[in-house]
Order: structure tokens, then C-alpha cells, then sequence
């Protein structure tokens, strides 16, 4: 007998506008909706629609002009800037699209970036990094530079970043929107397989509808408005 997971995410008639000069761009109108823990959703829309918004809101890396966010029961529109970035840091894994590497440091050492702001001891440190890397099948490419690897490589490496510190959800911005379609099926095998193995909640922006065949749930966002294409 299936049991229905308890939503992760909780957004409750979220707005968003840009003013442009004397004029305000309303980007996102009134949205609710929700997503079940572990989850892969992907966000599908035109140039413009406010995919990104919507996925910057959901990371708290922008603000909402109304309405609310709750992930992991906690409302985050609530936090001061602050305790938005603490929270951010041990709740959020991004993957962007151009990978957003540190060219002077080892996959090892970008890795170990966000244990930074922990309070783990660099041997703690240390194994969590190692697991991260044999997670996505890079446990032998610890010391090479981003320069010495694929973009595929690149991309796992970032995707070992994201989920070095166990976040609660996963963003992914365009994730395989740099990458040739080889590359592009090893990253969304190794999507697929945190979502399935690990249970990782991943949101996905994306506008390559084989990318969006990956996610469970497809949603497509145009004028502000969502809609939903369950599968």
C-alpha cells in the first residue's frame, strides 16, 4: 500500500515583481502549490515565464513581495537576511548550469566549500567530501583541477557540492543546458538516482523537454501561472 509523503514544500500565494524604471513587471501571480518529499519536479515554461524566479524564491536567494514559503516547515519569507543565509547554507544544494566551479581549487576542495561554514572537524570533513565524489563516480578525480576535466565531470563534481552537506532540497538551474547530450544523460542518470536511491527533493528548471521526461512531475509555468502535467 502506498503512503502519501508529507510535503516538503509549501508555497501559498507567492507574488513577485521587478520594478523596470516607473514601471512594475509582475513575474509571478498568486502561486500555491506543493511538493511531496522526495520529489523530482522539473519547471518547464518559455524565456521570461519566471522559472528562474520561482527557483530563486524557492533558495532564498531572492524575496517574495507577498505570500509564503515553508520548506520544511519553515516559513524562510520570515527570516531576517541573516538567518536566511544559515539557513540556506545547511538546506540548499544548487547546480547551475555553467557549473559555477572555482578554477584554483581541486574537485576535492570545491567539494569541501560549503562544510566550510560548519562546525565538522577537517577529518569530518574529509569523509563526507570522499563520499560526495564516489557518489558520483568521481573517487578518482579527487585532486584534478576543473580545467583537467570534462564538462560532465565539471558538472558532477557540482552536483557532489550540492549534496555534500545532505541539503533538504536540490535546485537545479538548466543543469545540463552546457553539456552534450552524452554528458547531459550521465548527469540526469546521476539526478534520477539521488532522487530514486537517496530520496533527494530536486527542483529542475529546464527547457529541454528529454531532461523534463527524467522528473516525475512536470510543471510549466507561462504568464505567471502554473500548470501541471503529472506523469
Amino acid at each position: 500500500m502506498n503512503q502519501t509523503k508529507p510535503d516538503i514544500v509549501q508555497i501559498r500565494n507567492l507574488s513577485k515583481s521587478y520594478r523596470r524604471g516607473s514601471q512594475i513587471i509582475p513575474v509571478l501571480e498568486d502561486i500555491s502549490f506543493h511538493i511531496p518529499d522526495g520529489e523530482f519536479l522539473a519547471l518547464m515554461g518559455p524565456s521570461g515565464s519566471g522559472k528562474s524566479t520561482l527557483l530563486n524564491l524557492l533558495a532564498g536567494i531572492d524575496c517574495a513581495d507577498s505570500g509564503s514559503i515553508l520548506i520544511g516547515g519553515v516559513d524562510i519569507t520570515t527570516l531576517a537576511e541573516r538567518e536566511l543565509a544559515r539557513w540556506r547554507s545547511l538546506h540548499v544544494g544548487f547546480i547551475f548550469q555553467f557549473y559555477n566551479l572555482i578554477p584554483v581549487l581541486t574537485a576535492f576542495e570545491n567539494v569541501e566549500l560549503p562544510l566550510l561554514l560548519t562546525r565538522l572537524s577537517r577529518g569530518e570533513r574529509r569523509a563526507h567530501v570522499e563520499t560526495a565524489l564516489r557518489v558520483v563516480g568521481l573517487g578518482d578525480r579527487m585532486d584534478h583541477y576543473p580545467s583537467q576535466l570534462s564538462g560532465g565531470q565539471q558538472q558532477r563534481v557540482a552536483i557532489a557540492r550540492a549534496v555534500v552537506t545532505d541539503p533538504t532540497i536540490l535546485v537545479a538551474d538548466e543543469p545540463t543546458g552546457d553539456l552534450d547530450r552524452g554528458s547531459a544523460g550521465e548527469v540526469l542518470d546521476l539526478m534520477e538516482r539521488l532522487n530514486r536511491e537517496s530520496g533527494k527533493t530536486i527542483i529542475m528548471v529546464t527547457h529541454d523537454p528529454r531532461a523534463a521526461e527524467r522528473a516525475r512531475v512536470i510543471r510549466y509555468l507561462e504568464k505567471g501561472e502554473l500548470s501541471d502535467a503529472s506523469r
